[in-house]
């Protein structure tokens, strides 16, 4: 008997959903940082056993939007929910529950897919202390879910039990995917975010959602893959940084992004990065559209 099924990654940002998926699937596929609101659009990660294939679908962090882009990333994890069939929705344990989480709640109200509740990042956390278990209570009676999970992604804790649930909750069916594949995202825009993971992680607050890549150029060679992007970013000021004092900080973006996409693509990879301003972009309707956050 075969599982399959798709399960959409919900939460507020910055609780780990895409660690959990990258986590789970085994590979980098989604933007990890400390710094909430990274994850865009909705990326497919594939996971597969001899008894199941689960499609998860990691979406951006639920909140309250500030400008288009906000707007774009709030639809993206809103439609995912009607074409799943699981959804899990993530919290921080060490986090108090909050409006965010109430906004949430409000949302799970009006679809009728089976809910995983998961506390991560428990090793935070006391599980027996009574501030914990104060916390808990307030999610736990705040909806009727099919299963709840305490996980820490950084300790690897609990993840196969998770799997184990969702393969208890998934439907019978066949594999919708092959299974070698471990995404469906094309490999320009896996690449256009692992540039960005490593923007923001060097850049930490200096340049933080202002910034998108675009992947200009792509060519394969014998003896490497020849890659051209460009860095969009809002102002000159943060053009200034990106590019930093005699090119050091574009040439660490590189470096770093460079390494990351060679293991992805399993072969040597020639890197060129530029930087460029369009102002306002992420209000700007045409420039969202062109660097692909266009809702369906």
């Amino acid at each position: 008997m075969h599982k399959s099924g798709f399960v959409s990654i919900i939460g507020r940002p910055n609780v780990g959903k895409s660690s959990l998926m990258n986590n789970i699937i085994g590979n980098h596929l989604s933007i990890i940082s400390s710094t909430s609101q990274t994850t865009r659009n909705s990326i497919k990660g594939i996971y597969n056993d001899d008894e199941c294939q689960i499609v998860f679908i990691d979406t951006p962090g639920i909140h309250k939007p500030k400008n288009s882009l906000g707007e774009f990333m709030n639809k993206q994890s809103l439609n995912s929910l009607n074409d799943a069939d699981c959804v899990m929705w993530i919290v921080d344990a060490s986090m108090e529950f909050g409006s965010g989480d109430q906004f949430v709640l409000h949302i799970l109200e009006d679809i009728k897919t089976p809910v995983v509740l998961i506390f991560n990042k428990m090793d935070l956390v006391d599980k027996e202390s009574v501030s914990f278990k104060e916390n808990e209570s307030k999610f736990i009676n705040s909806y009727s879910f099919n299963k709840i999970e305490y996980i820490s992604c950084l300790n690897n804790q609990n993840i196969d039990v998770l799997v184990s649930d969702l393969k208890e909750i998934l439907p019978i069916g066949p594999a919708y995917y092959d299974k070698d594949l471990i995404s469906d995202s094309i490999e320009r825009f896996i690449i256009s975010e692992i540039i960005r993971e490593k923007i923001i992680y060097l850049t930490k607050e200096e340049v933080p959602h202002s910034v998108a890549v675009e992947i200009e150029e792509m060519k394969e060679n014998e003896e490497n893959v020849e890659i051209y992007a460009c860095i969009v970013c809002e102002r000159e000021s943060q053009k200034k940084i990106l590019v930093g004092k005699q090119a050091s900080m574009i040439k660490k973006i590189k470096q770093y992004s460079k390494r990351d996409i060679q293991k992805l693509l399993a072969c040597p990879v020639y890197l060129e990065l530029f930087v460029k301003v369009d102002n306002d972009w992420r209000n700007n309707k045409a420039s969202l559209s062109r660097l692909g956050y266009k809702n369906k």
